[in-house]
């Protein structure tokens, strides 16, 4: 059974913990309640050792549709500070994604806009049904896609990331995944099973390689090539002396 406050639902199957965007009448929009619910629920998440994938989704139609109409109207009247702050809570969701020590998995139905597309991409992958859609339009109401842009710069060439966040037009699930902004495309009839089979997948890989995976692959990112590399050392040598690399190689090597 599905736990949580009303607007976020989270809810654990197996290896993977399953947080739904829960304002299905306001396509799920984000406001203050439910970005506060969405971080407990990542933390939560994080904390529960069983756990080896988070799946985030949307329910009803869509997956999200980026703020609400109500904190678009607080914008115009909001000052610099309330503006910086209130930018900063969703800023927040999207570096709490790449601390958790698991994947992040979005899973979008329908229309992930705006601040949810940036909220979809900010997860370490993304798979989305054949129907989804995914746009920045808040240049067409003089608005700009700004966080949303540390993302694209490191996912997709510069010139086809400028055309997305210039022009706000709205991007087919396959155009998507061949400009490689998301990682699968499954079928609507199948989608849910589709994207349960996916994520389990990381029950049977080692969740500290995993986790030392993601914390260097992020961490990479500010890097020169010899920076990296040695970070890469650093990484390589705590491996080995983890239980599951450990294990690894004594079944690796009973194989051989």
């Amino acid at each position: 059974m599905a736990e949580g406050n009303s607007t976020v639902l989270y809810h654990v199957e197996g290896c993977v913990a399953r947080i739904t965007l829960n304002r299905p009448e306001k396509r799920n929009a984000l406001n203050d309640e439910l970005i506060a619910a969405l971080k407990d629920a990542l933390r939560r998440a994080d904390h529960e050792n069983d756990v080896r994938a988070v799946v985030v989704t949307g329910a009803g139609a869509d997956f999200c549709s980026g703020a609400d109409l109500a904190a678009l109207q607080r914008i115009s009247t909001a000052s610099v500070e309330e503006n910086l702050k209130d930018a900063r809570t969703l800023m927040e969701v999207f570096l709490l994604i790449r601390e958790l020590r698991v994947p992040v998995i979005a899973a979008v139905r329908g229309r992930a806009l705006a601040g949810g597309g940036g909220l979809a991409l900010a997860c370490d992958m993304v798979v989305a049904a054949r129907s989804a859609r995914f746009g920045f339009p808040e240049v067409r109401i003089g608005f700009v896609p700004a966080m949303v842009m540390a993302i694209l710069r490191r996912t997709v060439p510069e010139k086809k990331a400028f055309e997305l966040i210039s022009l706000g037009e709205e991007l087919s699930a396959e155009a998507a995944e061949r400009l490689g902004l998301i990682n699968r495309v499954f079928h609507d009839e199948t989608f849910e099973g589709d994207v349960s089979a996916f994520a389990g997948r990381f029950e049977k890989i080692s969740p500290s390689a995993v986790g030392l995976t993601k914390r260097l692959f992020y961490r990479m990112d500010s890097m020169d090539f010899e920076a990296g590399l040695n970070a890469g050392a650093d990484i390589n040598a705590l491996a080995r002396m983890t239980d599951d690399c450990r294990q690894g190689i004594e079944r690796f090597l009973k194989k051989s």
